[in-house]
């Protein structure tokens, strides 16, 4: 099988993986892959392995070299890492570094206290993780609350970017007219099936500001064709009362990256000079309760949906009884996570979605036919 010849010099020949890990549980599945936790032997150390049959390939080495491509590149503190990829005969084995501190929406509710400013901490170091990936001329092209993890179960622990099924490595002076993405997230060039680059993943980060702030997605209509007309027109409005108490700095954050036009959009550089990000705009009122409320209301997890079960994770943590050392707080006195993916405010959760490989949207409505076209 093919898989290009960068990733041939760091790719390790084994006839058997679990001579060098113990594998302990299965994580999650994706749609050609498996996600395993698994322990270093010679060092004890925990991570997760993408497991790969070589069977189920056939016809998608692109898509599987696209993702070595894009991992191998980076090395960011705040973007889940590839540290090493092996091969037998019947599979491969991406090694990465293992997050355990949870999925972004459970750790927000499990706090007593959420502002505004802890909002814009998360975002700033979303920015700076994108921002690396533009300066290395990648585009995420899903960025999601769902891919979004904590490193660790420490209270201050960082946030990471995980899942580069769909990135994309732009070419020099390279446009990218694929659709790809998750609906709410998807910038509306994207579902005019123009041209686009960087200024999606921007688009995608206000998105992602804006469910931080009131606990609910800026656009959703049970029908697919209202709801990517919404997006097309950048419709959206921050309602009252949910909006009442949020900052006009934050407003106006989300206003110049949820720009229609991607040209006037805010690049990750400007966004994280907006005195949101970068100056003492952000407010200390607690939202914990509203937002909280919210985000239990709007969103629900999916599990079939996971290629990565980040709750998984934190049991097993748990089960190691990790908590008290260098992994955070006691396991016993950590509250069940809520377990939150998008799907649709409450009164229209029997709307569902079929997703293809990658994590792109398929959808049966004509009118949405524009993002069933990933590879």
């Amino acid at each position: 099988m093919p898989l290009g010849e960068d990733c041939h010099a760091w790719k390790k020949k084994t006839s058997d993986v679990k001579e060098k890990y113990d594998f302990k549980e299965i994580l999650g599945t994706g749609a050609f892959s498996e996600v395993v936790l698994a322990e270093e032997k010679r060092t004890q150390k925990l991570v997760a392995i993408k497991c790969i049959p070589k069977k189920a390939l056939e016809g998608k080495e692109n898509s599987i070299e696209n993702e070595i491509a894009v991992l191998h590149k980076i090395k960011h503190t705040n973007i889940v890492s590839l540290e090493e990829i092996f091969e037998s005969k019947s599979h491969l084995y991406l090694v990465m570094q293992l997050v355990s501190g949870g999925e972004l929406f459970d750790r927000i509710i499990e706090k007593g206290f959420y502002t505004e400013k802890d909002a814009s901490k998360l975002i700033q170091q979303i920015l700076d993780a994108v921002r690396y990936l533009h300066d290395m001329g990648i585009v995420h092209r899903d960025l999601k609350p769902e891919n979004l993890l904590y490193y660790s179960m420490d209270e201050d622990s960082k946030i990471m970017i995980s899942d580069f099924g769909l990135s994309k490595i732009e070419g020099s002076g390279s446009v990218m007219s694929t659709a790809c993405g998750t609906p709410g997230y998807v910038a509306p060039e994207v579902l005019a099936q123009k041209p686009y680059s960087k200024a999606v993943d921007c688009w995608s980060i206000g998105v992602i500001a804006y469910i931080l702030l009131c606990g609910y997605p800026p656009f959703y209509d049970e029908n697919d064709a209202k709801l990517f007309e919404q997006i097309l027109k950048a419709e959206y409005e921050f309602d009252s009362p949910y909006w009442d108490d949020i900052s006009d700095s934050a407003k106006d954050f989300i206003v110049h990256l949820m720009e229609k036009d991607p040209n006037v959009r805010y690049t990750c550089e400007q966004a994280l000079q907006h005195p949101w990000i970068a100056g003492d705009t952000a407010l200390d009122k607690n939202i914990h309760e509203s937002v909280s409320a919210q985000i239990k209301k709007n969103f629900a997890k999916s599990k079939w949906k996971q290629a990565f079960n980040a709750t998984a994770v934190v049991r097993h943590m748990r089960r190691l009884q990790l908590g008290t050392s260098h992994e955070g707080p006691n396991p016993n006195t950590l509250p069940s996570p809520c377990r939150a993916h998008l799907l649709l405010p409450e009164d229209h959760l029997q709307h569902a979605e079929a997703h293809c490989e990658g994590g792109c949207s398929q959808n049966v409505d004509n009118n949405a036919g524009a993002l069933s076209n990933c590879t």
